[in-house]
């Protein structure tokens, strides 16, 4: 999957005017193209989508202490209101690049780029509604509006289905007058499934499963529509959504490089390590060594959340991301939806619909397929799982046990933090953080300060990160 870095910076220079121009239209010369290649374009935001995966993980991360800053009280970990501007705007870039996509796909007639357009703006706004609930869409991508109104956080959350839904019927009509190159020079213009249309409905189908499970806390949730967007999505660690092409290196290994280098970045949580090293939870889990760096006493030691850390510098007390885990090494796959995530959707949904056979089932081949895809031995794999703990019969299994195994899995996404609210924090030995200034946990950000200076009349007033979003009541 990987691109020369040269004809990726050419692409990312060519289409990174695209969220101004709506602005600044003037003075055009005639003889001078002003519209990007559209395979540019796909390249841009299929990357990007990536990336926001990363900028929004980079913040829940905390809230489900799999990261923990080195810094006493951090505002972050303490859930002090910050400031997520950049992951707004961000997100907002690369919705308003694939707006343009999805418009000139339209324009020439090319079905299968429209399709890919309306899966990644779902994808993209998908993330803006779990952190922030309302936000502007329906008339935030006219040039002619600069202040947009904030669409209902429900409106929201069901115009990101119906984008799933409309991609998935434009990628099955035939016709289209352009297809995604997949091989050739032009290849590798589509970073995450190289312009395969089957591939693109496999992962419209397990965000829709996604999103639908989210829905487990309201009277809309609803099992059949579930099962049936899994039995249309991933079957295999080989259906996953994923990039390998970086601007430099994966942006995991960029914190990872920071945290070397003395920027203290990316300290793994007091919870996390304790959940895999054996000291909290039974059996220790073979995937630890995989992602997180040993001290100097040859173990893994986590940073409780808000205490600070207890060395000074990077003097090896205590363990970060490692430079060379499965996740954060410079090559490593960024991922936005998984096989895995799949079989424990399937095992909640089965689980809470009295199919006890089948949540079993789907409960342990989720942590199969984790720990294969990420090279853990098959001996210790297979140890792990048939721990008395894991293997606990059909029915002995709890919901908790299916909560606990998808938080393993899931290292680093942002649906764990959807899963840790709709679970209301209740893995076992999870803590408010040390020096917290609220009584419970995080459940949303507030808006971000270039939204209230540029937006204020519209944006709606937010001071309190306690308060429930729609699904989470």
């Amino acid at each position: 999957m990987k691109i020369s870095m040269k004809y990726f910076f050419i692409i990312l220079m060519l289409t990174s005017v695209v969220s101004c121009k709506k602005y600044l239209d003037v003075n055009e010369n005639p003889n001078s193209p002003t519209q990007p290649p559209i395979n540019g374009l796909l390249t841009k935001v299929t990357h990007g989508v990536a990336m926001n995966v990363f900028n929004v993980s980079n913040i829940t991360s905390y809230y489900v202490q799999y990261l923990a800053s080195p810094n006493t009280a951090s505002p972050t970990d303490v859930y002090e209101p910050i400031d997520a501007s950049g992951t707004w705007t961000a997100l907002y870039d690369n919705m308003t690049d694939i707006y343009d996509l999805d418009k000139l796909a339209v324009a020439e007639g090319a079905t299968q780029y429209q399709g890919v357009a309306k899966i990644l703006m779902a994808m993209d706004l998908h993330l803006v509604h779990n952190l922030w609930g309302a936000a502007p869409y329906s008339t935030a991508f006219e040039g002619n509006i600069i202040t947009p109104s904030f669409d209902d956080a429900q409106a929201i959350f069901q115009r990101t289905l119906n984008l799933l839904d409309s991609g998935i019927l434009l990628l099955e009509r035939t016709g289209s007058t352009k297809t995604i190159p997949t091989s050739g020079t032009a290849a590798k213009t589509d970073l995450i499934h190289n312009g395969s249309s089957a591939a693109w409905v496999r992962t419209a189908n397990a965000l829709k499963a996604r999103l639908l499970n989210q829905l487990s806390k309201t009277s809309q949730y609803n099992p059949t529509a579930i099962l049936d967007a899994l039995s249309k999505a991933y079957t295999s660690n080989a259906h996953d959504a994923f990039i390998t092409t970086f601007n430099i290196r994966n942006p995991w290994n960029q914190v990872a490089v920071n945290n070397a280098n003395l920027l203290l970045n990316g300290w793994l949580s007091d919870h996390y390590v304790k959940s895999m090293n054996g000291t909290l939870l039974e059996p220790a889990d073979p995937r630890l060594p995989l992602t997180a760096s040993r001290t100097k006493f040859n173990d893994f030691r986590g940073t409780r959340n808000g205490a600070g850390r207890t060395g000074s510098g990077t003097d090896t007390l205590e363990s970060y991301i490692s430079l060379n885990g499965y996740y954060s090494s410079p090559g490593s796959p960024l991922f936005i939806i998984t096989y895995e995530e799949m079989k424990f959707i399937e095992a909640e949904v089965a689980f809470r619909t009295n199919d006890i056979t089948r949540a079993y089932e789907a409960y342990l081949e989720g942590i199969r397929a984790n720990m294969t895809k990420m090279g853990v031995s098959a001996t210790e794999r297979d140890l792990y799982i048939l721990h008395p703990a894991i293997s606990v019969d059909a029915n002995n299994l709890m919901l908790q046990h299916i909560f606990k195994e998808k938080y393993k899995a899931l290292f680093l996404m942002p649906v764990t933090w959807d899963d840790a609210r709709r679970f209301d924090y209740q893995y076992e030995g999870f803590q408010l953080p040390l020096n917290v200034v609220a009584n419970t946990f995080i459940r949303r950000l507030v808006y971000p300060s270039i939204e209230e200076s540029r937006n204020a009349a519209n944006v709606p007033a937010v001071t309190d990160v306690t308060q429930k979003l729609w699904w989470d009541q």
